[in-house]
Order: C-alpha cells, then structure tokens, then sequence
C-alpha cells in the first residue's frame, strides 16, 4: 500500500513539474510577441528568428554540456525513466528527465532577456554564437555556484553564506540582464536614439497590442515559473506552498503594473502603455526570488516597488546613453537584485549579506564572462551590421524577408 501511494505521489509531482515547464517555454513566445512588438516594424522578421532559434540552440548545448555542468550527471546520453522506483528513498520526488526540462527551458528564459536588449542593430549570427556560449557555460557555471550548491571557484558555498533565490531573480534575470548590459556596451545605441545634446529621442515600437498580448503569455507563464520551483504537488504541505506562490506572482504583477501606471502619469502626464506592460514584468520578477513566504500584501508591495523602481531606471539608462530597445536590463537586472534583497524580509532563512555576496557572484561572472564573448565575436566577426542596414532594416540584410511586406512602400 504505501509503495503504491508513493508511485500515485511520483507520478502526480512528476506531471506537475512538466506542465510547469511547458508553462515555462511558453514564456519563450511571450518574449517574441513582446519584443516584436516594441521594435520597429523594419526589425520584426529577424526578432522573431533570434527568439526561435535561441530556443532551439539553449535546449541543444544544455543538455551536450549545461546541465552536466551545473548539477553533473550526463544527461545527453541518458535514458532516465525512474524504472524499477519501490520506494521514497530509492528516488527522487519526480522523474530526472522532468527536472531536465524544467532547468532548460530556464536557461532559455535567460537567453531570451539578451536578444531585446541588442535589438535592431546587431547581427544575427553573432548574437547566434553568443547564445551557445551562454547557455553551454555561462550560465551552467553560475548555476552550479546557486542551485548546483556548489563552491564558488572552490573558495566559498552561497549556500552557506544566507543567499536564497527560490526561482531566480538574480539566477537566470538579473544573469541574462548581465549578458544583455555587456553586449550593449560593446554594440552602442542605434543610430538617432540620442542627440548631439544629450537629448533622447524616443523610438516607438510597431505594433503595442501584440507587445501587450506578449505580457500577458510571460504572466501567465510565470505561474509554471515559480510555482514549478516548489518541485512538488501531491502533498497537503506542498499544494498548500504551490497555491501561496500562484497567488503571490499574480499580485506581484498586478501591484507592479498599477505602480508603474501611476508614476508614469506622475512623470509624464499620460498613461505609459510600454512602461505599465514593463511594470507587470518588473513586479513578477521582483517577487520570483521568495514567492513561497511573503502574504498577499507583502507581494503585492514588493511587485509595486519593482514598478515604480523600473520606471526610473528605464529613464536613468536612457540618460546614460545605455540603449535598451525593450527595457530588458532594467526589467530584469535592476528589479532583478531588487527581489533578492526583499527575501530577507520575509525569509528568516538568507541574509542581506548573503543575498549581496551572491547578487555580485552572478553578476560579476556573467557580465565579465560575457563581455569577453561579445569582444572576442566583435574583433572576429563583428557584431553590429552597417548603417545603411540598420536603416534599411535588419529583416532584409538579416533575413531576406519582411514581416509586413504588403505595407512597404515600393
């Protein structure tokens, strides 16, 4: 009998964890009709491409060699099934494989922050060759300091120190907002965001309904996101913990959105629609670090200050000449560090000291480790096209195609 209950438990905790993830890679098409939404229209065609086919290269190089890296084991050539499981100490909670999934459509996740920071001017394959590199290495080797529990250069465990990041603020955010920071940097702003005076010019997207429909699947896709992280279901205790932190996202989102909605009529005397859509974005990532323990308010607090806090630093960036198509480091390097320094107020478990020392690591490691990819693709084979291509478009020298080719002027 209790063999039984237990399989009805591996099987119920194993599901669960792949609807989550299948949650989770939705996520992948929220970014694309996001980030396809706030370039220009001239820019869509090769957008799309880059999210698609991140999403492909992050599932390949995770499982040749990420995952081996961050929590060992080999998985490429692995059936792991979970035959032959007769009790609870002869396995683990849910199926291997599941946990595969789950970790690689994160890795995606992160990789997906990259490609709308570098939007409209960079190439295509260079952001391509990025991508592998990031999701082979970069990121597998902080995921081993973090989840993997492993030592830091075998000098020091996170672990250890008080640092906690229940779903990844600072593991897979504020590391792809890295990433994204460094090749920005080295790649510059797109011709005409900024003035000989300083002035910024302001460079609408194309088309802000499929930008807001893009919010709606990434919260939606949240809900796999951090409610797949309580890695188990079928339990009074654990369904209890799934149904706080499904609660907990949503009022992150909603407290961020309207936050972000007021500060922006405060500032600007109208309603922001892209600074309300980033809002949403920046409350969810403020609380993806502790969704399990804040109350209701608490979240929706906590998303509130992620909010108002990516409202200005969208502006900040902007003053400091760092382009930034769709708000991506903002949105998740900046409210990013935000959520791991509001664990501790709610989680007796971490420390402020530990959640800076481990907010650094990531940060450090990500943004050197990547600013010398981008160098190395920048003095090999450039990674930004031409003016003239720029102007034209990056769908046609990138891709050969246009997204709306019935309203282009002939």
């Amino acid at each position: 009998m209790e063999n039984e209950i237990f399989q009805l438990q591996y099987a119920l905790d194993t599901f669960y964890f792949l609807i989550c993830g299948a949650l989770v890679m939705w996520m992948a098409a929220g970014f694309a009709m996001l980030e396809a939404g706030l370039v220009r229209s001239k820019n869509t065609t090769e957008i799309l491409t880059k999210n698609v086919a991140l999403y492909a290269i992050s599932c390949i190089m995770y499982m040749v060699c990420g995952y081996a890296i961050m929590y060992g084991g080999d998985i490429m050539l692995a059936t792991i099934t979970g035959d032959g499981v007769t009790g609870a100490e002869e396995a683990a909670t849910y199926a291997p494989s599941a946990d595969f999934f789950f970790q690689v459509v994160f890795v995606a996740t992160a990789m997906s922050i990259v490609s709308g920071a570098v939007a409209e001017r960079m190439k295509l394959w260079a952001f391509l060759a990025f991508a592998v590199v990031m999701t082979g290495y970069i990121y597998p080797m902080e995921g081993s300091w973090t989840w993997g529990g492993n030592a830091v250069f075998g000098m020091y465990t996170l672990g250890d120190l008080g640092f906690s990041d229940f779903a990844g603020s600072g593991i897979v955010h504020m590391s792809g907002a890295a990433a994204a920071l460094a090749g920005v940097l080295l790649l510059g702003a797109r011709k005409g965001k900024y003035g000989p005076n300083g002035e910024v010019n302001a460079i609408p997207g194309a088309n802000l309904p499929l930008a807001t429909l893009g919010t709606f699947i990434l919260w939606m896709g949240w809900f796999g996101f951090n409610g797949g992280s309580v890695l188990a279901t079928a339990s009074v205790e654990s369904a209890n913990s799934v149904a706080v932190v499904f609660m907990n996202t949503n009022a992150a989102a909603a407290g961020g959105l309207v936050a972000a909605l007021i500060v922006a009529r405060t500032l600007f005397g109208k309603a922001d629609l892209t600074m309300a859509l980033n809002g949403a974005l920046a409350g969810l990532v403020a609380i993806t670090a502790e969704p399990s323990t804040p109350t209701a308010l608490q979240a929706t607090l906590f998303g509130a200050v992620g909010g108002a806090l990516v409202v200005f630093s969208i502006l900040t960036l902007d003053k400091l000449k760092i382009d930034d198509p769709v708000g991506a480091i903002s949105v998740h390097g900046v409210v990013g560090l935000l959520g791991l320094l509001l664990v501790p107020l709610t989680n007796d478990g971490s420390s402020f000291s530990g959640q800076l020392i481990g907010a650094a690591t990531i940060f450090v490691w990500v943004f050197v480790a990547s600013l010398i990819v981008w160098g190395i693709l920048k003095a090999v084979i450039g990674i930004r096209v031409s003016d003239e291509e720029e102007y034209e478009g990056v769908d046609l020298s990138e891709c050969g195609m246009e997204a709306y080719p019935e309203f282009t002027n002939k």
